[in-house]
């Protein structure tokens, strides 16, 4: 029997993955902050502490979890100038990985450095531009996790025709696997 594809959510502390989650269901952004403690299973997603990224320690954590789930959500907050993200983090992970930029609401927010900053972490993905508080871009991501490959997110890319969404493919990548091919 197929596994449900079910996205499990990584970001670091305050990336708005909790916040991100609760828009996803249609609910309203909560006014306080919420802490996520553990892991919350949820439908179609599987929501993480901040910390399970940005503590090594916890990386076992996210592989266990990774049976269970068919695509990854990496999140970047496009107001945070750094990232918890390694160069190459999602090869670690073989799911569907999915860039998500968080906070492109806010005056604060440098969208294209979030942008960069996923494209180093996802070699090859879509990376989807989102505001909780806007709702931008938030009802692409369904879209995604419901694909089976990487083709057909492009595919989805290509025929989506939105500014809050590119497909990204790293240069590098490309030319190896055409090496491959010769």
């Amino acid at each position: 029997m197929p596994l449900k594809n079910r996205a499990m959510i990584l970001g670091g502390i305050d990336a708005g993955k909790t916040t991100l989650k609760e828009v996803l269901f249609g609910r309203e952004r909560h006014p306080k902050k919420i802490k996520t403690q553990s892991l919350i299973y949820e439908d179609w997603i599987v929501d993480t502490p901040g910390e399970y990224t940005e503590n090594p320690l916890h990386y076992r954590s996210i592989m266990a979890t990774s049976l269970e789930i068919t695509h990854v959500l990496f999140v970047q907050d496009a107001t945070n100038e750094k990232t918890i993200f390694a160069p190459g983090f999602s090869l670690g992970i073989n799911k569907l990985p999915i860039g998500v930029v968080t906070k492109a609401d806010a005056s604060e927010a440098n969208i294209e450095q979030a942008i960069s900053l996923l494209k180093k972490a996802i070699v090859k993905g879509p990376i989807v531009i989102t505001s909780a508080y806007t709702g931008e871009g938030i009802d692409i991501i369904p879209a995604l996790v419901r694909c089976q490959s990487l083709d057909e997110m492009k595919a989805y890319a290509a025929s989506h025709q939105s500014e809050n969404l590119i497909f990204h493919e790293n240069a590098k990548v490309r030319r190896q696997q055409s090496r491959k091919e010769e």
